[in-house]
C-alpha cells in the first residue's frame, strides 16, 4: 500500500501566470512598460488632475497592477528560498528601480488628489461611474491629507525605502531561515524545533526542547533582533513626528479604519476580560498533564489523550474542503480551485521562510490571483492553519474581482475576518463530526486546540501589542506615550517577560517562565508595526459575527460572501450594521470574548467532568 505524503512535499506553487522564472523576458519587458508607464502618467496629470482625474485614475490602477505582478512574483520566488543570491540580487534591484519611478514620477498623484476641493470631487462622483466605485478609496487616502509632506520629501522617502528598516527586516528572515538547533542527533530548523514543542507529549522532553530553543536565539540572533527593531522603531518615531500623527498607532488606527477609542477598548477588554479566562483555562489544562505547576514549554503541548499521529496533507486537503463545502458551496469552489490551478506551497523545507502566508493580486486584465504559503508538518494546527489561510484567499479572490486592484484589500483589522471563519468552520465541522460519533475524548481534544489556538490570536497578540508598545515608548501602565529609546537585549528580555504577567499569572502562580526570556526575538511582525492587534480585532469580530448565524439562518451566508466582497470599500460599522453588530459599543469585546473563550472553557469544564 502506497504510503500518504505527510509532508505535502509535491505540494508546490506555480508562478507562471506572472513569470516563468528569473530570466523570463516577459519580467523585463514589464519592467520597460512600467517604466514607459510611469513617465507618461507625470507628463499627462502632474497639475491637472482637476480636469483629468477620471483616466488618471485609469492609468494610475494599470500602473500598479504591473508593479503588484512583478513584486509579488519577485516576493514570492524568494519566500520558498530566502537565501537564493541571485532572486534576491533581482529583488533588490528592482525595488530600488520603482522605489526610484514612485519618487520622481508617481508621488503627485495622491498629494495633489489630496488637495482637490471637495466641489471638484462631487462633480466628479456625480458624472463619472468608476469614480464612483473608488470613492471610499479616494476619499480614505484623504483623511491622511494633514499628514503628508511636501512633494520634495515624499519623493525623498520613496526613493530611499530599499535602503530602509526594511531591509534589515529582509535579513533577518534570512537570518532566521539558517538557524540551527541539535536535537536528537540531528540539526533542526526554528519551523522544526517549534513543531516539536508543540507536538511532544513529554514534558521533560518539552523542557528541553524549549531550553536548546531559547538558547539558540540568544547571542547573535537576538542582538540582530534587538537592532532591526530599533531601526523600525526609530525611524517610525521621526517620520510620525514629521507627520504630525499623535502616537505611533495614530497612522496605523487610521488605515485600519478603527478610533483609537475602539482599540483601546479592545486591549483592555482581551486584559480584563480574557486575562482570567486565560489563567482559568491553564488551570485546566495542568489538571490533564498532572503537574502542579506548568513550565512555558507546556503551553501548547498536546493533552494525553490527543491523537498526534501526523496527518497526510491531501487528508488536510479533504478535511479543509469539505469542510468550506459544508458551510458555502460558493467557498468551497474557490478553495478547490488553489489546489487545482497550484497556487499553494506546502512543505517545511529548509531556506524557507518560516510560518504561513497568503498573499493576493489582482494581475492584468483584473484577474485575481491568491497564493498561499505554508511550513506544513501534519499536525492538527497545520491543518487549522491550511483552512485560515485559505480564508484570506477567498477573501482575495471575492474582493478583488468586485473591487479590482485599488480597493480589494480589507485593512488588516478586519482582513482577519475570513481567515478566522475558515478556521471555526473547519472546527465546526470537525466538532459535529465527533459528536455524532459520541467521542467526547477527542471532542475534548479538540475542543482544548482550539481554545489554544483562539488564546494564541487573542491574548498572545494582546501581549505581542503591549510589548511593542512599549518598544515605541508606552510607559509600563499603557496610560502615556513617551519617546522611544534603544533597548539592550536584556532589557527586551526583561519587557517580553513583563507583558506575559497580566495574561498569564505572576512566576509560579500558574507557569514558571524559565527558558523564555528570547522569545520575543524571532516574531517578525514587530517589523511591521502595530500590525498584530488586528489578529485579536478579527478573531473577536469574527466569534460575533459567526454568533449570528443560528439566529440569521439562510440569510447569513449572502450577508457574510457580501462583506468579503467588500474589500476596502467600508469600515467596520458598515460591515456589522447588515449583522446587527456594533463595535463601537466597548461590550463588544466583552460579548466577543464571552462567546467564543468563556463558552469554549465552560464546555471543556463539563467535558472534563464526564470523561475524566
Amino acid at each position: 500500500m502506497e504510503q500518504k505524503d505527510t509532508s505535502g512535499k509535491n505540494v508546490r506553487w506555480d508562478l507562471s501566470v506572472m513569470y516563468g522564472g528569473l530570466d523570463d523576458p516577459r519580467l523585463d519587458e514589464d519592467r520597460k512598460e512600467l517604466i514607459s508607464r510611469a513617465k507618461i502618467f507625470r507628463d499627462l496629470y502632474k497639475g491637472a488632475l482637476g480636469k483629468t482625474l477620471g483616466n488618471a485614475l485609469v492609468d494610475y490602477t494599470e500602473i500598479g497592477i504591473l508593479v503588484g505582478k512583478i513584486m509579488a512574483f519577485l516576493s514570492l520566488f524568494e519566500s520558498t528560498d530566502v537565501t537564493n543570491a541571485a532572486v534576491k540580487t533581482k529583488l533588490a534591484e528592482i525595488e530600488q528601480e520603482i522605489s526610484s519611478l514612485q519618487g520622481n514620477f508617481l508621488t503627485f498623484f495622491e498629494l495633489e488628489l489630496v488637495k482637490l476641493k471637495d466641489e471638484v470631487l462631487e462633480k466628479w462622483y456625480a458624472e463619472n461611474e468608476l469614480m464612483r466605485k473608488h470613492r471610499p478609496w479616494i476619499e480614505h487616502i484623504r483623511i491622511f491629507k494633514e499628514h503628508f509632506l511636501e512633494e520634495a520629501v515624499e519623493s525623498a522617502l520613496a526613493k530611499r525605502t530599499p535602503f530602509g528598516p526594511g531591509t534589515w527586516s529582509q535579513f533577518f528572515d534570512e537570518f532566521e531561515a539558517d538557524l540551527e538547533f541539535e536535537f536528537g542527533g540531528e540539526k533542526k530548523t526554528l519551523t522544526e524545533m517549534l513543531h516539536l514543542l508543540g507536538e511532544s507529549k513529554n514534558a521533560e522532553e518539552r523542557r528541553i526542547i524549549q531550553k536548546i530553543t531559547n538558547e539558540g536565539l540568544k547571542g547573535a540572533f537576538s542582538k540582530y533582533s534587538a537592532q532591526t527593531l530599533y531601526m523600525a522603531v526609530g525611524a517610525k518615531s521621526i517620520e510620525d513626528k514629521e507627520r504630525g500623527y499623535t502616537h505611533p498607532m495614530d497612522a496605523r488606527n487610521r488605515d485600519n479604519r478603527v478610533t483609537d477609542e475602539m482599540v483601546t477598548a479592545l486591549h483592555l477588554a482581551v486584559r480584563d476580560v480574557a486575562g482570567p479566562l486565560t489563567k482559568r483555562y491553564y488551570r485546566l489544562k495542568a489538571k490533564h498533564l498532572s503537574l502542579p505547576l506548568l513550565r512555558w514549554s507546556d503551553r501548547n503541548a498536546p493533552l494525553p489523550f490527543t491523537d498526534t499521529t501526523e496527518i497526510p496533507f491531501e487528508d488536510a486537503h479533504a478535511l479543509v474542503s469539505e469542510a468550506y463545502r459544508d458551510f458555502s458551496p460558493t467557498l468551497a469552489e474557490l478553495v478547490e480551485s488553489f489546489f487545482e490551478k497550484h497556487r499553494i506551497d506546502a512543505p517545511a523545507v529548509k531556506g524557507k521562510r518560516g510560518g504561513a502566508f497568503n498573499h493576493s493580486l489582482v494581475l492584468p486584465g483584473n484577474i485575481p490571483a491568491s497564493f498561499t504559503l505554508l511550513n506544513y508538518m501534519g499536525s492538527n494546527r497545520d491543518v487549522m492553519t491550511l483552512a485560515h489561510e485559505l480564508g484570506h484567499g477567498v477573501h482575495g479572490i471575492l474582493a478583488g474581482e468586485t473591487q479590482g486592484p485599488l480597493m480589494f484589500h480589507a485593512p488588516i483589522a478586519y482582513c482577519e475576518t475570513a481567515s478566522v471563519f475558515g478556521e471555526m468552520t473547519t472546527f465546526n465541522f470537525l466538532k459535529k463530526r465527533m459528536i455524532d460519533r459520541g467521542d467526547k475524548k477527542a471532542l475534548l481534544a479538540l475542543l482544548m486546540g482550539k481554545i489554544e489556538d483562539t488564546l494564541n490570536t487573542v491574548v498572545r497578540q494582546i501581549g505581542f501589542s503591549n510589548f511593542e508598545q512599549r518598544l515605541h515608548g508606552m510607559d509600563a501602565s499603557y496610560k502615556t506615550w513617551g519617546s522611544q529609546k534603544k533597548y539592550s537585549v536584556e532589557e527586551l528580555n526583561a519587557i517580553w517577560l513583563e507583558t506575559l504577567v497580566p495574561f498569564y499569572g505572576d512566576e509560579g502562580e500558574i507557569f514558571t517562565y524559565e527558558n523564555t526570556e528570547y522569545f520575543w526575538s524571532y516574531i517578525s511582525h514587530f517589523h511591521r508595526p502595530f500590525y498584530v492587534y488586528g489578529y485579536a480585532f478579527g478573531e473577536l469580530l469574527t466569534q460575533s459575527l459567526y454568533a449570528t448565524l443560528p439566529t440569521l439562518g439562510d440569510r447569513f451566508e449572502p450577508l457574510y460572501l457580501e462583506m468579503l466582497r467588500s474589500g476596502a470599500t467600508k469600515n467596520v460599522k458598515e460591515l456589522l450594521t447588515p449583522f446587527g453588530l456594533d463595535a463601537n459599543n466597548p461590550a463588544f469585546w466583552k460579548s466577543g470574548i464571552e462567546v467564543s473563550l468563556g463558552a469554549m472553557i465552560e464546555e471543556a469544564e463539563q467535558l472534563t467532568k464526564e470523561v475524566c
